[in-house]
C-alpha cells in the first residue's frame, strides 16, 4: 500500500538500514561482447540507436538496450524536471572478495544468465484499504504515478523480451525472477493483474464501476494531484501539470505480451499481507476492501498515530487502523463495491500461480507445485542450469509487519538443502564436512528481504516458531562454499554488500536490487560465468523498461503511459522537491558500485 510506505518508514528508514559499502571497487570499462552498433560502456557517449517494436515500428532507446548503453538523465530547470537519455553507466569490477586475473575475458564460460526483476508493486489505487490521506503527514506517502503500475510494468515485461543477449556472455536470458510484492493491496484482483502481466493477456486496471474512476485523483482534494481537473492542488504548485484525459487512459484496458521465457515468483510482504505490514485474514478490513465505502481524508491526529505505528510496526492486529475507519465512518465517500478486490490467503495466492490460465512460459506453477498447497509452503528449489541451483525463500512475517525473518523450519530445510548439494561444508561448530554424493551445484539464493531488514522480532502467526534474522542467514550462507550470491529486493535501493569469510571461497555476495515502483525503476540482467582460474563472476547489469525517457502529456496510449510512469517517479513530491541536484534518488540508483558490476568470487 503506496500510502502505508510513509518516508521514513519505506525510504528514508531503508536508506539509512544498509551497512555503508565495505571495501574498495575499481572502475573501468571493458569492451562489450555485444554484436551491436552501441558504444563500448563508460566512453560517455549514449548510443544513436533505435530498435524495432514488437509492431514492426521504430522505438528510441532504452528500448532492447541496458544501462550499459543509456540510462535515464534529468533535463530542463523548474518544479517538473523532464526525463532523456543519457550517457550508460561503467562497468565496475569488484574484486574484494577474489583478485581479478588478467586474461579471464577470453578463457571464461558462461554458465547462467538470467533476469531479476522486483517490487513492482501492481497496485489497485481505488481500492478502500489503502490510506492515501497519510500523505498529510509526509508529502512522499502517495505517489501521483501509481495509477500507471500496469503500464509501466508492461513496458518492463516488452523490455525484457527485447533484450536477446547478456552483455558480457551473449547468452540469451533463460528465465525470470521475481523477487517479491509483486501486488500492493494482498488482494486477487491485482493478483490477477500480475499473473497476467507476466503471462500474458488483456489487463483492465480498474475496480468499482466500470466506466469510471473513483480514487483520490478526482476527490476534489487539494492534497492529491488532479490530472484531469483545473484544480490548483498542492502537487500543480509543485511543478505537476494539468493533463486532461489522464484517468480515463490509467483505467483503459492493456495488452501484457507475456514473458516470451519462463518465469519464477518469491513472495513479498505486500504480496502476503494489506499493505505490506496489515493483519491478515482480518474480518474487520476484509470486509471494508471489498465494500463500497472509502476514506479519503482524517484528521491530523490519526495520521500521526498510524504513522506512528507503521514506523515502529507494533499493532500485528491493525487496532490503530481499524479504530481509524471506525471513528471516521461518517466522512467516508461512497464507493462502487467490488468482490474481486478481497484479500488473498496463502492458499489461493498459491492456487493462482498454479492456475494453468496463468502458465505463459512456465514452468507450471512458476517456482510452487500441488504438494505446497498442502502445507502453505511457499519456498522451493529450481534448476537455474546446469550446474547451478536457485533457491527461492519465504522471508515474510504472516502475522503483520514489514521487516522479514525465517522461521526455524525453513532455515533447517534451507541448510539441509544447501548441504545435499555441497561436496564440502562446515557445519554449525566450523568443521569440514565431505559429501561425495552431493553434485555440488553453484548456488544461487533468492528472497525478498534484505539481510538489512531481516529481524528475530515474533511472529504472531507462528508463535511456537523461532525467527531468525539478516545475520544468522548471512552465517548460515557463510558455511556453504559454493554459494555464490543472495539477491533481493525490498528496500527499493541498488546495493551490493560483500559477505566475506577468513577461508574466502566461503564469501560470497548479496545483491540488492532498487523496485520498479519508484525511481529509478530497474530490474538487472546476472550472467554467471566461470573464469577457469579459481574465480567466478557474477555480472549485475541494470535495465530499464521499454518506453521512451521523456514523458509526453498528450501521449496517453501504453506506451506514452509507461513514459509517464517512469516521469512522474521522479517528480514524485516529497522526493525531488527542495532536494540537492540526484537527492534521494541518486542514493535509490545507488553508487556505481551498486550498478553495472563484475562480482568476482572464489571458489574452493
Amino acid at each position: 500500500m503506496a500510502g502505508i510506505e510513509t518516508t521514513t518508514h519505506r525510504r528514508s528508514f531503508l536508506l539509512s538500514s544498509g551497512a555503508a559499502l565495505a571495501g574498495t571497487a575499481a572502475a573501468f570499462a571493458l569492451p562489450s561482447q555485444r554484436h551491436s552498433a552501441t558504444p563500448r560502456p563508460g566512453t560517455g557517449q549514449a548510443p544513436a540507436v533505435a530498435r524495432a517494436s514488437r509492431g514492426g515500428g521504430r522505438r528510441a532507446a532504452p528500448y532492447g538496450v541496458t544501462t550499459l548503453d543509456t540510462t535515464a538523465r534529468l533535463t530542463g530547470r523548474g518544479g517538473y524536471r523532464h526525463l532523456t537519455a543519457g550517457p550508460g553507466w561503467p562497468l565496475v569490477v569488484r574484486g574484494e572478495l577474489a583478485a581479478a586475473g588478467g586474461g579471464r575475458q577470453d578463457r571464461r564460460t558462461a554458465l547462467a544468465c538470467f533476469v531479476q526483476v522486483t517490487d513492482l508493486h501492481v497496485c489497485d489505487v481505488q481500492s478502500p484499504l489503502r490510506t492515501e490521506y497519510l500523505r498529510a503527514g509526509s508529502a512522499g506517502s502517495w505517489r501521483a504515478h501509481e495509477a500507471l503500475s500496469v503500464a509501466g510494468a508492461v513496458s518492463l515485461v516488452e523490455q525484457v523480451n527485447a533484450l536477446r543477449g547478456g552483455p558480457h556472455t551473449g547468452r540469451a536470458p533463460a528465465f525470470v525472477m521475481s523477487t517479491g510484492d509483486n501486488i500492493d493491496n494482498h488482494s486477487m484482483v491485482e493478483l490477477e493483474w500480475f499473473l497476467t502481466l507476466m503471462s500474458g493477456g488483456r489487463i483492465t486496471p480498474n475496480t468499482g464501476d466500470p466506466t469510471s474512476y473513483e480514487g483520490v485523483q478526482n476527490s476534489g482534494l487539494p492534497l492529491y494531484w488532479h490530472p484531469d481537473a483545473p484544480l490548483r492542488d498542492q502537487d500543480k504548485k509543485r511543478g505537476l501539470p494539468r493533463t486532461p484525459g489522464f484517468l480515463d487512459a490509467a483505467i483503459r484496458p492493456v495488452t501484457s505480451p507475456g514473458l516470451r521465457i519462463p518465469w519464477y515468483s518469491t513472495p513479498g510482504n505486500h504480496d502476503d499481507l494489506p499493505g505490506g505490514c496489515l493483519a491478515p485474514n482480518d474480518p474487520v478490513l476484509g470486509d471494508y476492501i471489498v465494500g463500497a465505502r472509502k476514506l479519503f481524508s482524517v484528521p491530523d491526529a490519526d495520521v500521526a498515530a498510524f504513522n506512528q505505528v507503521l514506523n515502529t510496526g507494533d499493532d500485528p492486529k491493525s487496532t490503530v487502523l481499524k479504530e481509524i475507519l471506525r471513528r471516521n465512518a461518517a466522512g467516508a465517500r461512497t464507493v462502487t463495491a467490488d468482490e474481486r478486490r478481497r484479500l488473498v490467503t496463502p492458499h489461493s495466492y498459491l492456487r493462482a500461480h498454479l492456475d494453468p490460465a496463468f502458465a505463459g512460459a512456465g514452468p507450471a506453477g512458476h517456482g510452487y507445485t500441488e504438494n505446497h498447497l498442502d502445507s502453505e509452503r511457499m519456498y522451493y528449489t529450481f534448476p537455474i542450469a546446469d550446474g547451478v541451483l536457485g533457491i527461492s525463500i519465504d522471508t515474510t512475517y504472516r502475522s503483520g509487519h514489514f521487516e522479514g525473518s525465517l522461521g526455524t523450519e525453513q532455515l533447517r530445510w534451507l541448510e539441509r538443502t544447501l548441504a545435499a548439494h555441497s561436496a564440502l561444508y562446515y557445519d554449525a561448530d566450523d568443521r569440514p564436512v565431505r559429501n561425495p554424493a552431493a553434485d555440488d551445484a553453484h548456488v544461487l539464493v533468492f528472497s525478498h528481504h534484505h539481510s538489512p531488514s531481516m529481524t528475530r522480532r515474533p511472529d504472531a502467526a507462528r508463535t511456537d516458531e523461532v525467527r531468525h534474522d539478516g545475520a544468522e542467514v548471512i552465517a548460515l550462507l557463510n558455511r556453504f562454499p559454493n554459494v555464490v550470491a543472495w539477491l533481493n529486493g525490498h528496500s527499493h535501493i541498488n546495493r551490493i554488500t560483500p559477505h566475506p569469510h577468513p577461508t574466502p571461497a566461503r564469501s560470497f555476495w548479496e545483491v540488492n536490487t532498487a523496485s520498479h515502483v519508484d525511481y529509478p525503476q530497474h530490474a538487472r540482467l546476472l550472467e554467471l560465468v566461470d573464469n577457469h582460474d579459481g574465480t567466478l563472476s557474477l555480472f549485475t547489469t541494470l535495465v530499464e523498461a521499454a518506453a521512451p525517457y521523456r514523458g509526453d502529456f498528450d501521449d496517453l496510449s501504453s506506451v506514452g503511459l509507461a513514459s509517464l510512469y517512469r516521469e512522474l517517479s521522479y517528480n514524485t513530491p516529497g522526493l525531488a522537491t527542495g532536494l540537492p541536484s540526484g537527492g534521494i534518488h541518486e542514493a535509490m540508483a545507488g553508487r556505481p558500485a551498486d550498478r553495472n558490476t563484475e562480482l568476482l568470487v572464489r571458489r574452493a
